[in-house]
């Protein structure tokens, strides 16, 4: 478990098990999308998982490099999990893969 409290658009090894249906499972790296105010209070994080299977034609994917390597986030996999599931901060997000990442959130869950 992380100490602090996790940021937003942090990426973190989370572990992810056990999951039920599709989801993404294992120990991965997440990208911590629910706003600093409610991390500071809640024991829970919203986060989209990222994927080294890349799909560059899915509309509901940000590919990023993390870590050094290529990968996407998975934004139809968005979660709520616990902050205990928090392993360790691997990386933070760029400012322009932030921008990227708010403007796909709200064009796959905001009404149109």
């Amino acid at each position: 478990m992380i100490r602090g409290t996790p940021s937003r658009y942090g990426v973190y090894l989370a572990a992810l098990d056990p999951t039920i249906g599709g989801k993404l499972a294992k120990a991965r790296p997440v990208v911590v999308v629910s706003l600093d105010a409610l991390n500071r209070h809640l024991e829970t994080v919203v986060v989209c998982p990222l994927t080294t299977s890349l799909h560059p034609a899915w509309r509901t994917r940000l590919p990023v490099t993390c870590a050094g390597q290529s990968a996407e986030i998975a934004v139809d996999q968005i979660r709520t999990i616990s902050t205990q599931r928090l392993m360790k901060k691997v990386d933070t997000l760029s400012a322009s893969h932030a921008a990227q990442l708010r403007g796909l959130l709200a064009e796959m869950y905001a009404e149109p």
